[in-house]
């Protein structure tokens, strides 16, 4: 999989606006979470379902023992009960939804 990274020219655009009312009318918050490098938020698990979405940055999420490395833009679905961990594997700082 290719990262894209924030300051290349083919970067992906994310509106973070529009993915908050699209989240909202699916009955979804949105807030971001902005990483420095090497954090990890391990072992969580919730009692609701939950999107995720890379805006920049490399990310990887473990859910449920598989892993993704989204690229931005991209969403990903993280089911109810479902045991996860993210972790910011760029040199940089991290941004996610």
């Amino acid at each position: 999989m290719i990262v894209i990274s924030p300051r290349s020219e083919a970067s992906v655009r994310v509106d973070q606006a529009a993915i908050e009312r699209s989240w909202r009318e699916r009955g979804f918050s949105c807030g971001l979470w902005v990483d420095p490098p090497g954090q990890v938020w391990a072992d969580y698990v919730h009692d609701t379902d939950e999107l995720v979405m890379v805006v920049d940055g490399e990310v990887e999420f473990e859910i449920d023992g598989q892993v993704h490395r989204p690229s931005p833009g991209e969403e990903i679905f993280i089911p109810a009960h479902a045991r996860h961990m993210v972790r910011n594997l760029g040199c940089g700082e991290s941004r996610w939804l």
